[in-house]
């Protein structure tokens, strides 16, 4: 069974299997709670959006947060 889009595209968009993993979890949290607020049923999963974000383009990591 192969995954799409293939996590080391994913990754290599992002940079770490970690950076990828927190850049999704946020955003489908985000698109979760959005849709809440406003009523908006779902057409996909949160997760799977957000990964399709990723793959792209859409949403990337900010590598420089500015954060010691």
């Amino acid at each position: 069974m192969m995954l799409y889009p293939p996590v080391a595209d994913l990754v290599s968009k992002v940079g770490s299997r970690y950076a990828l993993i927190n850049l999704v979890a946020k955003r489908a949290r985000a698109i979760s709670a959005e849709a809440e607020n406003t009523g908006e049923p779902l057409t996909k999963k949160p997760v799977s959006a957000a990964i399709d974000e990723v793959y792209t383009g859409k949403l990337t990591a900010n590598t420089d947060s500015g954060e010691n």
